[in-house]
């Protein structure tokens, strides 16, 4: 039987999850094809019905319903727990499992290259969906000291519950404060295509920073763009996108993908 395999949120038309999934379908000959699934909030108890009656094998899910899938779960296991974040469900011994590769995707793609991570201070911009994986990741990867920051403060209090050792630093003073960070991580929408950006150039950063953009479409975002031109060490979130996706598909499938030229490839001519 043909297993079916997509990715949920709203809006999700953007997703390049698709193209990645059904590649290495492709590439494995797994008689499988992965699609968008458009949903709604009042929608989720169906989809999840879906995997429990083995209509649907498996999905991703993607903002605004990393955390409000939760309770349609059986059980959240692993990073999820630990983020109280789900990018990836399955079915495992008939208990619907939620299960977060974001954070593994973050590690993968950027985090293992810093050398002396304890010794950096980050920076994470941005409180919400995304946000709780990439401060686990910084946990994991070693990085003591991490501060957050978010236009509604209430989220980073929110946060702060759950991460204990999270400084808070206010909105409204963050163009004067990156030049105190050694890592800064955009976990907002702000630079996403066709969408609002910074009102502000990252014009005081450290000579040495890394920044990080959680965002893939567009390549270069206007910060990203602008930190390049001054000579610091950028990444955009193609990496970690591919990333987490190669932890999802291992999940549903049990073969732990390639990352060949020809995906990078082909993702990126969609992006340009």
């Amino acid at each position: 039987m043909k297993k079916k395999f997509g990715i949920i949120g709203n809006p999700v038309r953007h997703s390049l999850s698709p193209i990645l999934h059904n590649y290495w379908l492709n590439k494995y000959g797994i008689n499988a094809d992965y699609s968008i699934i458009e949903v709604a909030d009042n929608d989720l108890k169906s989809i999840v019905k879906k995997i429990r009656d083995k209509e649907l094998t498996g999905i991703n899910v993607t903002l605004p319903f990393k955390q409000k899938i939760i309770n349609q779960t059986d059980k959240i296991i692993n990073d999820a727990e630990i983020t109280g974040s789900v990018n990836t469900i399955l079915l495992d011994d008939e208990k619907v499992i939620g299960e977060n590769t974001d954070v593994f995707g973050l590690q993968a793609a950027y985090l293992k290259e810093i050398d002396h991570c304890a010794s950096k201070n980050a920076l994470v911009i941005g409180a919400g969906g995304v946000s709780p994986s990439v401060i686990l990741s910084l946990q994991k990867s070693g990085v003591k000291k991490i501060s957050i920051t978010n236009r509604t403060y209430e989220k980073c209090i929110f946060l702060k519950k759950k991460f204990n050792y999270l400084n808070i630093l206010s909105w409204d003073n963050l163009d004067k404060e990156i030049k105190n960070f050694d890592i800064i991580i955009n976990a907002t929408s702000l630079g996403l295509k066709d969408g609002e950006d910074f009102n502000f150039n990252f014009l005081n950063t450290k000579e040495n920073v890394i920044y990080i953009d959680t965002i893939y479409n567009p390549l270069e975002t206007k910060t990203y763009s602008f930190l390049k031109e001054e000579g610091k060490k950028v990444f955009n979130g193609l990496d970690m996108f591919i990333y987490q996706g190669q932890k999802s598909f291992y999940l549903w499938n049990k073969i732990n993908p390639e990352i060949d030229d020809r995906i990078i490839e082909l993702l990126n001519s969609k992006l340009r």
